[in-house]
Formats: C-alpha cells, sequence, structure tokens
C-alpha cells in the first residue's frame, strides 16, 4: 500500500473501509510520533480527512443494505424492507 501521503483522491476512493481505515490509522500513527516535517504533516492532515470521509460513506453505504425482517401474522419471515431513517 501506498504511503498516506502520496495516494491521490482516486486510490482513496476505490480503497474497501478496511483499507482505507488501516490508512488512516497509520496516518494517525505518524502524526501522532510528530517526527513529521510540518510540510508532511499538513499533507498527511488532508489524506487524514480524505480516509476519514472515505471509511464514513462506505459504512453509509452498509447501513443502507441492512434491511429488518418482516413477520406475517404467524410470525414468519415473509421478506425484507429497508432501515428506516437512512
Amino acid at each position: 500500500m501506498q504511503e498516506a501521503a502520496e495516494m491521490d483522491d482516486d486510490a482513496i476512493n476505490t480503497m474497501s473501509f478496511e483499507q482505507a481505515m488501516k490508512a488512516l490509522e497509520d496516518v494517525v500513527t505518524r502524526l501522532e510520533r510528530g517526527d513529521v516535517p510540518l510540510d508532511e504533516s499538513i499533507a498527511l492532515y488532508e489524506q487524514g480527512a480524505k480516509l476519514k470521509k472515505r471509511c464514513e460513506t462506505k459504512l453509509k453505504e452498509a447501513e443502507e443494505k441492512v434491511a429488518a425482517i418482516t413477520l406475517d401474522g404467524d410470525g414468519t419471515p415473509k421478506g425484507t424492507t429497508p432501515v428506516e431513517g437512512l
């Protein structure tokens, strides 16, 4: 995987949730160490913001796929409906 500071938007936008989360964790670790030059810190912070947005997007997509099972009068599953509020 590329260093976070080297990732372009296309690379981030094609990442799975797990890939984006791992890259975000790497960014946070590097920033917390405090041994990164200022210019690189700014680039890492910008990448971190993009990675955070990607994680949020993937989570929202997953939430939208969650369905509630509907039951008939006898308690038998008869289908699914989208979760309300999404």
